[in-house]
């Protein structure tokens, strides 16, 4: 079940109905993939990610992970929803209530431009999310899925 909102699929849009399952992974980096994300700052960084989604209408959070260097993110979206747009929004949202919480001059955390985003089945929702709480330790042991850590196109 997601976090927030009423039961996957069943929506209303301006009084209209339609059912959707749209799961995405979504994976961003720190600028130039610096290990920003400390064990002190990288709580702050993942509520800052859930405020935002679960305050973007018709999204569900499912589970917030990653690593020093970059940050893994399950939800489902409405159909209505523009991906680029929603993903800007949580980059931007995130890093300016870091910083504004830390209170610091300058810019503690930046993130490098670009994404990652992967669509999967909602029957695979349990080891996406797995993947995302458990990313050190697959990290740490050589175990990741290249297309969820991916956040540009490979080269020809």
């Amino acid at each position: 079940r997601p976090v927030h909102g009423p039961p996957l699929g069943l929506e209303s849009c301006m009084g209209h109905n339609y059912y959707s399952e749209l799961n995405l992974h979504l994976t961003w980096h720190t600028k130039e993939s610096l290990p920003l994300l400390t064990e002190q700052l990288e709580p702050l960084v993942h509520r800052c990610v859930r405020h935002k989604i679960i305050n973007t209408p018709g999204v569900f959070v499912h589970e917030i992970g990653g690593t020093e260097t970059h940050v893994h993110v399950a939800v489902t979206i409405p159909p209505t929803l523009l991906i680029s747009e929603f993903i800007g929004q949580l980059k931007g949202a995130s890093s300016h209530e870091v910083n504004e919480q830390l209170g610091v001059r300058g810019k503690v955390l930046q993130w490098q431009a670009g994404y990652g985003i992967v669509s999967f089945g909602t029957g695979d929702l349990g080891w996406v999310k797995e993947y995302i709480r458990n990313q050190r330790e697959h990290h740490a042991h050589g175990r990741t899925h290249d297309r969820l850590e991916r956040i540009t196109q490979l080269e020809p």
